[in-house]
């Protein structure tokens, strides 16, 4: 199995383009599940909302782990090193644990108590701590699917990714569909329905994606469960490199529940809309995070080869593509944006009042098609303390406008988007400068 990556355009593309069906059928299933729950009414929708990205906060705990060790497992494959890619995922699924049982305390102690001293609609708040209740208990699941992705991505072999993502994404529709409403001989459990069905899928797709790792003999290619034992010297490595993703990530969705919670104070129909962007993020932005996921392993391989004269003409072509796709995207967008809000069924008025958010929404697509590739860039160097730097003063800055544009000023939502802007344009400009500076090429890991 050849594990060192070359860098032209076929490479990127080999390796990005299984990354992105991987991540669109998740969000097809989302997006599914949002419609469903919207057929209970714009209080479900508005609650899937807010629920929704605080789920999201612990997800990405998930995320900057996988990134964290996808650096890592990368820069051993550039290195030609199989058994330390097994030294890595072996340890890094008890840091994933670890995680998982932190998030799931938190979850109790914490999340009730927030919702509804935050929340001014105590219906949506209540609807929203008895969802979360239930749904926090993926955790454990969705973090050791989220370990294939490191794996995977880091061994250079995303065409496995698909198998795990088809079982659960048809496994979370069929039961969305069966649980909400009760259907096929299933209890009706309603908005809480969402949650049992997400939970069972993330259950499926984790000993899906398992038995491909196992037929597929990359576990005795890798020595994935060869070691019986923690290796404390691998976890401290592991968390050192992962845990500032990990807080980068959790401000970056922290801020957006401080987002959320700001346009609920403008009333359901504002929430609802915002939910139906997210949407938008979460599907058109995949091919933006897949080419971030490659820049993030490519760089790292790349530089585990020794061969730092080529990672800025890497990112450089990543650009490009990531880019290219955006403006189609941007463009299909701005010609017909009814056509994608028709599908949550909320009247003329919800897609008219929506219309101006998505074309705002539209072009920080465009913003984030080449801003997270630079990002990701920096984690593929191992200066991962440097995206935790770039995140805080970017959400500070992100925050600020938020607070003062929809709660201070009481500005529409539209100007609320336009956040989005300023979050994109500074982590670009300080990701772009970092990279030019080459100051990374020193880092070992």
């Amino acid at each position: 199995m050849e594990l060192q990556v070359q860098t032209g355009y076929r490479q990127i593309l080999k390796m990005a383009l299984p990354i992105s069906l991987a991540m669109l059928v998740p969000q097809i299933n989302f997006i599914t599940n949002n419609i469903f729950l919207s057929g209970l009414g714009e209080a479900s929708l508005a609650a899937a909302g807010i629920t929704g990205v605080y789920y999201l906060i612990f997800a990405v705990v998930g995320n900057g782990l996988n990134n964290g060790l996808q650096a890592l497992i990368a820069r051993r494959a550039g290195q030609n090193l199989p058994q330390e890619i097994g030294r890595l995922f072996f340890n890094g699924v008890w840091v994933a644990l670890a995680l998982a049982v932190a998030g799931i305390l938190i979850t109790y102690s914490v999340a009730p108590l927030i919702l509804r001293a935050t929340i001014h609609n105590q219906q949506i708040a209540e609807m929203c701590v008895e969802f979360l209740l239930i749904r926090v208990w993926g955790l454990p699941f969705l973090y050791l699917y989220v370990m294939r992705n490191a794996l995977l991505v880091g061994i250079n072999q995303t065409k496995f990714l698909v198998w795990g993502t088809l079982a659960e994404a048809f496994s979370n529709i069929f039961l969305d569909y069966a649980l909400i409403y009760g259907h096929f001989g299933f209890p009706e459990i309603g908005f809480n329905g969402a949650a049992y069905a997400s939970i069972i899928a993330e259950g499926l797709g984790l000993l899906v994606i398992f038995i491909v790792i196992h037929v597929k003999g990359l576990n005795r290619s890798f020595y994935l469960f060869s070691q019986r034992k923690i290796d404390w010297s691998v976890v401290k490595l592991v968390f050192v490199q992962s845990s500032p993703l990990i807080l980068q990530f959790v401000i970056s969705i922290s801020s957006w529940e401080f987002f959320y919670i700001l346009i609920e104070h403008h009333g359901a129909r504002a929430l609802a809309v915002s939910n139906t962007m997210r949407n938008i993020f979460g599907l058109f932005g995949i091919f933006s995070w897949a080419f971030a996921a490659t820049t993030n392993a490519m760089v790292s391989n790349v530089i585990g080869q020794g061969k730092h004269d080529q990672v800025m003409p890497l990112i450089w072509r990543i650009v490009k593509v990531s880019f290219s796709i955006s403006f189609v995207i941007f463009v299909l967008l701005n010609l017909k944006p009814e056509w994608f809000l028709s599908f949550y069924g909320q009247g003329e008025d919800f897609v008219a009042y929506a219309i101006p958010v998505v074309r705002v929404v539209s072009i920080a697509l465009l913003m984030m098609s080449f801003s997270t590739v630079w990002l990701n860039a920096i984690t593929g160097t191992g200066n991962t303390s440097v995206n935790l730097t770039i995140e805080f003063v970017t959400i500070l800055v992100y925050s600020i406008y938020v607070f003062m544009v929809l709660e201070y000023w009481n500005m529409s939502i539209v100007w609320g988007w336009g956040s989005e802007w300023v979050y994109w344009i500074s982590m670009f400009s300080m990701a772009f400068l970092y990279m030019k500076s080459g100051r990374w090429k020193n880092k070992v890991i």
